[in-house]
């Protein structure tokens, strides 16, 4: 039994009741609030849970939102979105803000169990310790992994926890090529995205933010149909 703590943020009481009674036999304390001003206020408080299960649709304020407010405000709790629109323009949206896996309705109460695990196994990796260290440099620019935040040419930058985290993926295995599915793999899970091609958005903003000049990497190098090799 894990024991780690879950907060479901659910209005449907039928649909929250089920899901905290799965979740709670597999050995998860749960939380359960209806209500999305009332899930943010208790999300910007301690204990921080090890997950939240986010529906988009909510009273007062919606999922998206209270997913762009926290991650705004530098919060990097892991993010399930739950939800009835399952649109790949939702999917794109509330992922791209920070969501770490979206599932729509209605689904199996297997495949949410399944992703509840794949997202706490992929938090656990990113706490855990790194072959690569704690930080990354290149050339003038020093990644703390630790922290979400790039110092370049003495500029802090606050990164976000999907950029910081592709950044260790390729850290690990310098100089050697790491295709995007294995990225999007390790990241978000294989199914968190409809398109592979879709990290190329993060890694564009990646080589703004780090390379010298963007348009001839120094660091961050494409390897035409397979994915990305960092150089340090």
């Amino acid at each position: 039994m894990s024991g780690e703590l879950l907060v479901i943020v659910e209005d449907e009481e039928h649909l929250a009741e089920v899901i905290s009674d799965n979740l709670a036999l597999e050995g998860y304390a749960i939380e359960v609030i209806g209500d999305g001003l009332q899930a943010l206020e208790r999300l910007r408080r301690e204990p921080a849970p090890a997950l939240v299960l986010l529906d988009v649709m909510l009273p007062s304020l919606d999922g998206f939102r209270i997913c762009e407010t926290l991650r705004r405000e530098g919060s990097q709790l892991p993010i399930l979105f739950l939800t009835a629109r399952g649109e790949a323009d939702d999917r794109v949206r509330g992922l791209e803000l920070g969501g770490d896996d979206f599932l729509a309705k209605p689904f199996d109460l297997r495949e949410l169990m399944l992703r509840v695990r794949a997202i706490l196994k992929r938090a656990a990796w990113y706490r855990g310790p790194s072959p690569s260290g704690d930080a990354l440099v290149l050339g003038s620019a020093r990644i703390d992994f630790k922290r979400y935040v790039a110092v370049v040419q003495g500029r802090e930058i606050q990164l976000s926890q999907k950029e910081t985290m592709i950044l260790r993926c390729l850290a690990e295995k310098p100089g050697e090529v790491v295709s995007r599915a294995a990225i999007l793999d390790r990241v978000w899970g294989y199914d968190a995205f409809p398109t592979e091609r879709t990290i190329d958005n993060f890694i564009v903003r990646l080589r703004r933010l780090l390379e010298p000049d963007p348009q001839s990497p120094r660091y961050i190098h494409t390897v035409r149909g397979t994915g990305y090799r960092l150089t340090p």
